[in-house]
């Protein structure tokens, strides 16, 4: 096993080193770019004799993507145009897509390809960060002290806040819950859904083999990744706060992730354990993707995935079956209720023009006001971050139509702020790896304690090769 893993981390050396130069010195990264207030694909910033045109690269589609180009509509014929301000959005396909591009063109110094905002998830704001040219969102308020941050509820803002620095707004924000095939569980007399994975494991020694069209029964389907094991991980009270992290800076938030504490601390060991258990079972298998084709057609009982899917799976399911809502397994009883927050946010730059960084403001303002938050919640099952669509009449009627969606909300209100998502710069290897050792630990029936000291060797590894290769 040692000598199979040795080679495999030296390719994975070689990948961290292709991947090497996404962070540049601050020397590097402050140098001004070419064609300073030219802005791809628009109008001159400096130009006053017609609208300042700002660019958006956004990865919202289907639904969200129909209501992310109605929105820029709106934002164009009304309050942008009486500030003179017009958006041009430009869909990049999706986040990782266009974590990549923006990497692509910090490492090509091609800073006047630079959009005025970008969205972006997890995956690439380490990016964001070093690239020299970033416009906080503490940088907008500097400049707009009227605007009252403390709308924006805590939890989703505090997500895209690393080291104290606010970096970018939450749009859109969700996070994770498990969904359920309530008809199955009425059937084989299952009152209440399970909560931890011991009680997945009784809940499937009381369900069928298959369902009522004579197809295998799946309980619940999953690998592990980079989020889901920062919620597990998380959901375990630490000894100086209420979460447990899988790396160090209380899982990259407040500096770099240099190692590993999940392996040290026990957590790591804790989470493998309860998860084979399932795996052993037969509660969980090893799947990656299909679940949700699973589970419109009646064969997965159990499905986790974000609250964004609510609206989706409602149609699709089309009244097939009672959708059940509940809370985000727990490890174990032991563990706390919760998830991290998921989601993106819209984070600016000043490429050298700070009235067309303010200009980029306005619009990320209007994307969260009241009105929009609430179209985006109800046209998708993303939260409204901002808490004054809780007085508007339609959401409110929103909520007592879906009680799925408020399932969301009640977790959010009881999942600690110290619970936070993991930021690493090999982001995508660190994912990978990830589910890669996970699936090897179960199909090779692996030791815990192997497991641990396996997958630890990898993913330090992985931080170690990209933090060299992109030190300052």
């Amino acid at each position: 096993m040692k000598r199979k893993w040795t080679a495999w981390l030296l390719v994975l050396a070689m990948t961290a080193v292709m991947l090497a130069g996404c962070s540049r010195s601050d020397s590097e990264s402050t140098a001004a770019p070419s064609g300073g207030t030219e802005q791809a694909g628009g109008n001159a910033a400096g130009d006053s004799d017609g609208p300042r045109t700002i660019v958006v690269w956004h990865s919202m589609s289907d639904d969200a993507g129909v209501l992310m180009d109605q929105f820029v509509s709106d934002f164009n014929a009304g309050a942008g145009k009486e500030m003179n301000i017009q958006v041009e959005s430009v869909y990049q396909g999706s986040y990782s897509d266009t974590s990549t591009k923006l990497r692509t063109i910090l490492q090509n110094e091609q800073y006047d390809q630079l959009p005025d905002v970008i969205q972006i998830d997890a995956t690439g704001i380490v990016d964001y960060q070093n690239s020299g040219y970033a416009y906080t969102v503490d940088d907008a308020l500097a400049a707009d002290p009227d605007y009252d941050l403390s709308q924006i509820m805590t939890a989703p803002l505090m997500a895209w806040n690393y080291g104290g620095v606010q970096y970018g707004m939450p749009f859109p924000s969700s996070t994770t819950v498990m969904y359920y095939n309530k008809t199955l569980l009425d059937e084989a007399g299952i009152a209440q859904p399970p909560t931890t994975f011991a009680e997945i494991i009784e809940a499937a020694g009381k369900l069928p083999d298959t369902n009522a069209d004579g197809v295998d029964l799946t309980v619940y389907a999953q690998i592990p990744n980079t989020p889901t094991l920062a919620n597990w991980i998380g959901q375990i009270p630490g000894t100086d706060s209420d979460a447990s992290y899988v790396v160090n800076n209380r899982n990259g938030r407040d500096g770099t992730a240099t190692e590993l504490v999940c392996d040290k601390e026990g957590t790591l060991k804790t989470f493998l354990t309860e998860w084979k258990k399932m795996y052993d079972a037969g509660a969980v298998a090893n799947l990656s993707s299909g679940q949700s084709d699973m589970f419109f057609a009646g064969q997965l009982v159990f499905f986790t995935t974000s609250t964004s899917n609510l609206n989706t799976l409602l149609t699709t399911i089309d009244g097939r079956f009672e959708l059940g809502c509940s809370y985000y397994p727990r490890v174990n009883a032991e563990a706390n209720y919760g998830a991290t927050i998921a989601g993106a946010s819209m984070c600016m730059f000043n490429k050298g023009d700070e009235k067309q960084a303010q200009a980029a403001w306005e619009f990320i303002k209007y994307l969260c006001s009241p009105e929009v938050q609430a179209d985006l919640a109800m046209g998708t099952g993303y939260f409204a971050v901002n808490t004054g669509a809780e007085e508007l009449p339609e959401y409110q009627e929103f909520l007592e139509q879906y009680p799925q969606y408020s399932v969301g909300l009640d977790q959010l209100n009881q999942t600690s702020t110290d619970m936070v998502n993991v930021t690493v710069g090999p982001s995508t290897d660190f994912y990978l790896t990830i589910q890669d050792m996970i699936t090897m630990m179960l199909e090779e029936d692996m030791d815990i304690d192997e497991a641990v000291e396996e997958m630890s060797a990898a993913l330090n590894d992985l931080l170690a090769q990209y933090n060299r290769n992109n030190a300052s």
